[in-house]
């Protein structure tokens, strides 16, 4: 199991309806922020992964350029993103690719980071609505940094998975 510098990160929320929170499974580097909405979900669906172009319009993302697609094309398994927000400026490649199920990318370039992945995981709710879920896994490159970039990417992916449920409820 990855370990950031400062130890485990402790503590447990539960995200209320529309709402994304953070939580932790009690394991080192570990970060999840949930999201349900109570619109049929295809839009959200479809939004966590494969539309890397329409992510600046719902997320505090900027910009979004498909560096190079996936060997089948598109956004797919092997593509690599690159996403700007302000000067700031991530690479990624996206590992898996399952349409309306899961989304997972690691990080290429962009944080000082090792082993960062991050996976999106879509489950039916009992309403008809969807719940995300988006869990982060990373190790800091500087010793006793982990808990900044916990910290930081924490508000920034709750920020993302508020942004995806209201545009799912928006365009559902």
């Amino acid at each position: 199991m990855p370990r950031l510098g400062g130890g485990p990160y402790r503590g447990s929320r539960t995200a209320g309806p529309g709402e994304g929170e953070g939580e932790s499974d009690g394991a080192s580097g570990h970060r999840a922020h949930r999201a349900h909405h109570g619109r049929p979900a295809r839009r959200a669906r479809a939004a966590a992964g494969r539309d890397g172009a329409g992510w600046p319009g719902w997320s505090p993302l900027d910009s979004f350029t498909l560096e190079s697609p996936a060997p089948g094309g598109g956004e797919g398994v092997g593509a690599v993103r690159v996403f700007r927000t302000g000067r700031h400026v991530s690479r990624e490649r996206i590992v898996v690719s399952e349409p309306d199920r899961h989304f997972a990318y690691v990080l290429l370039s962009g944080l000082p980071l090792r082993d960062y992945r991050a996976d999106v995981v879509l489950t039916p709710g009992a309403d008809g609505g969807t719940e995300i879920r988006w869990r982060s896994v990373f190790r800091a490159k500087v010793p006793g940094t982990g808990w900044i970039y916990r910290w930081a990417l924490g508000r920034f992916v709750k920020d993302v998975v508020r942004g995806l449920a209201r545009h799912a409820a928006a365009t559902g």
